[in-house]
């Protein structure tokens, strides 16, 4: 038997230290900004370098690597010699889950289906024993997203690298079932499965993703509790995924997801220019990865769903019988029937959901504490329902809603905390609302403000700190100052950075400078980017740039993309900048030539011509992005541009335009009012505005405002708030500021904050919008009346 040489395993840990120690040197970074980069907490980063450390885990040593740029195979090497092969699986690094063969569908949350209605003589249609186990499941109807699933599967196999999928869909599509049918393959094969979950999703995930070993499942059904997770946890589990998947020693995994679209569609929001970018590492992640579910069954799925029926599934015969619109998934996970008792509830019952909707829509987590739910319902009933309250009224609505609708599935049920399982912290009574209903109600309440009932029931009875600074950023975007005040109080003082984030914001929308700054930075200091983006803006209000320069540039360093590109741009010479045109001059003429044309000018032509078909515009916009820009005419243009033929692309779009194109409409209203032949360009933008084109209504909402006409821009500002852009509410209420319709501005301000549309702190930093502070400097109250002159606290 080999034994294991200590004063090897010394050298080898003192070598590995050393090229972490220089490759830091080398980087000219701190420990703090390189935990952050690496996606790690500054102790791990500090016990690695750490001679009186034990030796740092692969995963440690993997994401130092991939940040410092160092040879991540020596590295491991280093760390193997320093552990001892032999030891290895006495130090800890036990695998993480069990073999998929002994997981349980239901477990893994796959939604248990419904029962059938008993056959004619009486009896079920599923026995017991059935309903029990895992064949409960109806029989499984194979859609295009499976075959999808089924190819990435085969493919990680064969080829043993690292994949990801998340499925997005609607509630109860059959994301959580299709993921489980996909990895039936790899329970032949003897893979794992690793579902974390105690004791939160966020903090099992981050703490024991380096346990994940070759040959394992991750499953994240409902990603949003990983990949959106506070205090910057989403951020660091999307950094951990990144470095397993692309890490050829850990591999082959599989990274299984699931998401709602609203949720799909937050996380790629590119960030407009001084806006925070919550979500930098998780878009990255998730590019190329999305899977998206219908929402009801097609034909052909319907044709098979049939067959199934015909020979013998009574659980797919019912939901054939009773589900409408193909909606076959839904029907089987009780859909219709949740929605039904929702619509029907009593008036207390009803109101206990509704409360409980909108805590989930606006941040809080799962578990809804019983007094919160108690306290909040008041303010959703009316004066006549809430008189007619029997003494046990709340009593009387939890057994109503905690009935179930099918097997196990109710509107609301309690959640009663297992000693393995710490959810929630609190020994108080709490619920959780069922996935479809809240689905609903984020789309049916989206627009709706919770009334002050909900507000003082948070402020009186959340106590989870990350419950608190949510609702207090929703209370913040809603212009209730003061209800986001003391949300955000209690875990500030706590150094939790958001909070601290948000109470800075409530001080500097109240023009409290010498407490937001102070704020703002004890939340940069706590590793929060976004504090630096706002002192960025607050300097450049200021007209001091060298300051924000600096500011900029320990953002950069932080690792924010948008602070990184101001500061990259700010560094290029002019030499550089004509070397990269160069560059970009060569790179067009080839792509002319690939093309075909003898000229730049040819090409460009021709690609323009193109743009005002559906296919052109698609291959427009695709190379716009494969250059960064977001726009692709802007793109175009400055291609025209930058062969000094802007008079060529401009014909090419008065020709377009004579024919009506909306697109050309617009574009050749940009150009005239660049060349501020303003009378043509609203000639030109009114007639693509017309036909729907957003960009041009926006354009014209801001011309008209410039020229003078009143009536005219606040209709197209009003048009575009129609179309959702509800930062033009505040050009609305400013227009009625200027005709001294008090009144109407009002009623604007709190229509633009009770869809939280405008962010106070956004118009400051922007100098966008100013006029509110003449009649709501001090935000609303909870019921939306302006609110009286107050001071925010400070944290405690």
């Amino acid at each position: 038997m080999t034994t294991h040489n200590s004063d090897d395993s010394a050298a080898a840990l003192g070598e590995l230290r050393v090229r972490l120690e220089a490759g830091l040197a080398a980087a000219g970074l701190t420990k703090t900004v390189l935990a952050r980069r690496a996606g790690l907490g500054r102790t791990t980063v500090s016990e690695a370098f750490s001679s009186a450390a034990d030796v740092p885990s692969a995963q440690t040593v993997g994401a130092l690597a991939r940040a410092l740029g160092l040879d991540l195979e020596a590295l491991l090497a280093l760390r193997t010699a320093a552990v001892g092969r032999a030891e290895m699986a006495g130090e800890g690094e036990t695998s993480a889950g069990r073999l998929i063969d002994q997981c349980n569908p239901h477990d893994l949350e796959v939604h248990p289906a419904i029962t059938p209605p008993p056959t004619g003589d009486g009896s079920s249609p599923v026995s017991a024993g059935q309903q029990r186990a895992a064949s409960a499941l109806p029989a499984y109807v194979r859609r295009p997203h499976d075959k999808q699933l089924a190819e990435l599967v085969a493919a990680t196999v064969s080829d043993e690298r690292s994949r990801m999928a998340v499925l997005v869909g609607s509630s109860s599509t059959g994301k959580t079932r299709a993921c489980w049918e996909a990895v039936q393959p790899l329970a032949e094969a003897g893979w794992r499965l690793w579902h974390p979950f105690d004791p939160t999703r966020a903090e099992a995930a981050l703490a024991d993703l380096s346990r994940v070993d070759p040959h394992t499942v991750v499953w994240l059904n409902e990603a949003q509790h990983y990949l959106g997770a506070g205090r910057g946890l989403g951020e660091r589990i999307g950094a951990a995924l990144h470095g397993l998947l692309t890490d050829p020693a850990r591999g082959p995994v599989l990274v299984l997801g699931t998401l709602w679209p609203a949720y799909a569609e937050a996380y790629a929001k590119v960030p407009r220019a001084g806006e925070e970018d919550p979500h930098a590492q998780v878009r990255e992640l998730l590019a190329g990865r999305l899977i998206h579910l219908p929402d009801r069954f097609d034909a052909t799925a319907e044709a098979a769903a049939q067959a199934l029926a015909a020979a013998g599934d009574r659980q797919l015969a019912h939901a054939l019988e009773s589900a409408s619109d193909g909606r076959l998934t839904q029907f089987l996970a009780g859909a219709p029937e949740l929605l039904r008792r929702y619509e029907m509830a009593t008036p207390a019952a009803r109101a206990v959901l509704d409360a409980a909707v909108d805590a989930r829509r606006l941040g809080s987590g799962l578990h809804q504490p019983l007094s919160f739910l108690e306290a909040a319902a008041e303010g959703y009933l009316t004066d006549d329902a809430y008189d007619d309250l029997a003494d046990n009224w709340l009593e009387q609505a939890l057994a109503d809603l905690s009935r179930p609708v099918h097997g196990d599935l109710a509107p609301l049920r309690r959640v009663r905390p297992r000693s393995a399982q710490r959810v929630p912290t609190s020994p108080a009574p709490v619920y959780r609302l069922a996935d479809y209903l809240e689905q609903h109600g984020r789309s049916q309440r989206r627009l709706l403000c919770p009334p002050a009932s909900f507000w003082y029931g948070a402020c009186d009875h959340l106590t989870a700190a990350d419950d608190r600074v949510a609702l207090g950023e929703a209370a913040r975007l809603r212009w209730r100052l003061g209800m986001a005040a003391e949300l955000f109080r209690a875990p500030a003082a706590t150094g939790h950075p958001q909070a601290l984030l948000g109470l800075a914001r409530v001080h500097y929308t109240l023009g409290s400078d010498q407490h937001a700054e102070k704020l703002y930075g004890l939340a940069a200091d706590a590793g929060w980017v976004a504090a630096l983006g706002d002192l960025y803006w607050k300097r450049i209000q200021a007209g001091d740039e060298d300051a924000a320069r600096l500011i900029d540039q320990r953002a950069a360093d932080a690792g924010d993309l948008i602070a990184a590109l101001r500061v990259s741009a700010a560094d290029t010479s002019e030499e550089e900048q004509a070397a990269w045109q160069e560059e970009f001059a060569a790179e067009q003429a080839a792509a002319a030539a690939a093309a075909g044309y003898a000229t730049v000018v040819d090409y460009l032509t021709a690609l323009t011509k193109e743009s005002w078909t559906e296919t052109g515009y698609t291959r427009l916009r695709r190379q716009a992005q494969d250059h960064a820009y977001e726009d692709p005419y802007g793109y175009l243009f400055s291609l025209w541009s930058m062969t000094g033929n802007d008079e060529v692309g401009e014909r090419l779009c008065e020709a377009a335009a004579a024919t009506g194109h909306p697109e050309a409409l617009y574009q050749l209203a940009v150009r005239k009012s660049e060349s501020e032949e303003h009378a043509a360009a609203l000639d030109l933008a009114s007639r693509a505005a017309e036909t729907g084109h957003i960009k041009a209504v926006r354009m014209l909402a801001w011309d008209l405002e410039a020229a003078g006409d009143i009536a005219g821009a606040e209709h197209w500002h009003r048009r575009m708030a129609d179309y959702g852009d509800d930062e033009h509410l505040m050009a609305v209420a400013r227009l009625r500021q200027q005709v001294h319709d008090t009144a109407g501005a009002l009623a604007a301000y709190r229509e633009a904050a009770e869809t939280a549309g405008v962010d106070l702190v956004h118009c400051l930093n922007w100098a966008q919008e100013t006029a509110w502070q003449d009649l709501c400097p001090y935000g609303f109250d909870p019921d939306g009346t302006p609110s009286g002159p107050w001071q925010a606290p400070l944290p405690g």
